[in-house]
């Protein structure tokens, strides 16, 4: 059991026999942030004081009166009731043998036999991926590798938009780039398609069938599907190249087949009405401000209609739970969505929606928009290009999503420790020549001769991996994994600092020092997966 853990239930025991119950997960325990405070402190004197009638100095001294246990060295209360615990090295260095045990099942939470499907990206398959893709790219599948870490059963979507009026302007915006390479007269249409990227998907097209595509019975729907063909083919390289698999790809015009929007409005019956020649959907009943048009007054359908023919699809699918990773201007989707889905008898919370913030490019320390290559928007291509895909992976999740990001370029190929992953995977590195010199040494795995403060800081950060995975997990934020690589980097360096990791005239310590760098590679290589990152052996 994890020491936190473990000191939380001694404190609900003590609480019990004191009669009082209490949520253990009410019991918070922390790092102390001073080695002078103890190892572990907690706040919960002063939380639970009100259900006692004393003041929390007097109820920590019953809480410590009734704890006993053998991890434990010595406990005191400090200030106004906090009671901070001072546990024994050998308590605190049992994770030493966990992890290298576990390897790289460490931190794994248990099966939960709860399937969640994660929708991301979803770009229109007209054109290149940006940096705002590539942000939610990057969101989306560490989101994904969090939550299969931490037990539950994750399927990664891509929602493909191949119906509607951007795939046929696409379609146009093809056939009229094909006819300007045959030397015929051409129209490229006002609301097409007219950078370089549609010249080479011509290209591609005439090398692969000549002069020939204009004789198919209906050369428009042919440059259509074989340009969105194209085009998707191309986001798949990208997003692999960024270490991103998608296990699905839905189409929208898959969606809309066999009747099925229709099937839908007439299933949400009541909830439909006419105003002024269009059908509102009545989601004010439900989560929404206002009601929301779903068949304009010309019989086209908006956006929102397939999208919850989509979304019921996905459900009918056997998901529990439902994630899109959407871009900020989706605010107003979140209750109108989850309206139409409680229509059809699910909770509102079988959907959740994160919103990723715009992200705002900058080098030499000025914002720059467009690719200095070809004047187009910059490209995930060319951030892989430029910064490398660990660093642009690293720096999409670093803050929460919430948050507008800032994304140094100078920074990012930056090789110094101002460069949070640069830092992060030296310490990796580090650990890993480490224990290639000591290669000769048996490893001890018990950590008993772990006794410099350094070496214990060390520990006490690598037995709180779990609880990084959990909070993390729990809230859908990435943010929370780099955090912990920066705080466990930070302790690896200072312990490679301050101890002699090989002294071959102490084989003891030296065996034990090696055994921390081991569990601590394992630790900082797991955390650096789960948002997608590479954990080299060399720099």
């Amino acid at each position: 059991m994890e020491i936190r853990d473990l000191l939380k239930q001694q404190i609900q025991l003590a609480l019990k026999e004191l009669g009082v119950s209490l949520d253990i997960n009410e019991i918070v325990i922390e790092n102390s942030k001073d080695k002078n405070h103890g190892d572990y402190a907690s706040n919960v004197a002063l939380k639970s004081a009100r259900l006692f009638g004393k003041n929390p100095k007097e109820v920590a001294s019953l809480i410590v009166d009734h704890i006993n246990c053998d991890n434990i060295d010595h406990i005191e209360i400090a200030g106004p009731g906090f009671i901070n615990f001072y546990m024994k090295s050998n308590s605190l260095t049992n994770v030493i043998s966990k992890i290298i045990n576990e390897g790289e099942n460490f931190g794994r939470g248990e099966k939960k036999n709860i399937k969640v499907n994660v929708e991301f990206v979803s770009a229109n398959p007209t054109g290149d991926l940006h940096v705002g893709h590539a942000r939610g790219a990057a969101i989306g599948d560490s989101i994904s590798r969090i939550l299969s870490f931490d037990g539950y059963d994750v399927t990664r979507e891509y929602y493909i938009n191949d119906a509607g009026n951007q795939i046929d302007h696409l379609g146009e915006s093809i056939e009229a780039r094909y006819k300007e390479i045959l030397g015929l007269p051409f129209t490229l249409p006002e609301d097409g398609y007219h950078g370089e990227d549609v010249k080479r998907v011509a290209q591609k097209i005439y090398e692969e069938v000549g002069d020939k595509a204009l004789e198919n019975s209906n050369p428009l729907e042919f440059f259509k599907l074989r340009g969105m063909e194209i085009e998707l083919d191309k986001i798949k390289e990208d997003l692999a190249r960024f270490n991103i698999v998608f296990d699905v790809f839905s189409s929208e015009k898959a969606v809309r087949s066999n009747g099925a929007i229709e099937k839908e409005i007439k299933y949400l019956g009541k909830n439909v009405y006419e105003s002024e020649g269009a059908k509102l959907l009545r989601t004010t009943a439900y989560l929404d401000d206002k009601d929301r048009v779903i068949v304009k007054s010309n019989g086209e359908y908006t956006y929102f209609m397939p999208d919850i023919v989509y979304h019921v699809n996905k459900l009918s699918r056997g998901y529990d739970l439902l994630i899109d990773v959407l871009g900020a201007d989706h605010h107003g989707y979140i209750n109108r969505m989850k309206s139409a889905l409680m229509m059809h008898g699910y909770s509102k919370d079988v959907l959740e929606i994160e919103l990723i913030q715009m992200v705002r490019m900058m080098k030499d320390g000025e914002e720059f928009k467009l690719s200095k290559r070809t004047g187009n928007g910059y490209t995930l291509r060319e951030l892989c290009d430029d910064a490398g895909v660990d660093a642009a992976r690293y720096f999409f999740v670093m803050r929460a999503a919430s948050g507008h990001l800032d994304f140094d370029l100078d920074l990012a190929v930056k090789q110094s420790s101002d460069n949070p992953v640069y830092y992060a995977q030296y310490a990796h590195a580090r650990l890993c020549s480490v224990l290639e010199q000591g290669k000769e040494f048996e490893i001890d795995t018990t950590g008993s001769l772990l006794k410099e403060e350094s070496e214990l800081e060390l520990v006490k950060k690598l037995s709180t991996f779990e609880d990084a995975i959990r909070s993390a997990s729990k809230e859908r934020a990435p943010y929370k994994i780099t955090n912990y690589i920066h705080e466990l980097a930070e302790k690896v360096h200072s312990f490679y600092t301050e101890c002699r990791v090989i002294d071959k005239s102490n084989k003891e310590v030296t065996s034990a020092r090696l055994g921390l760098c081991l569990a601590s590679k394992i630790v900082l290589r797991n955390a650096l997966f789960l948002v997608g990152v590479s954990a080299p052996t060399k720099m």
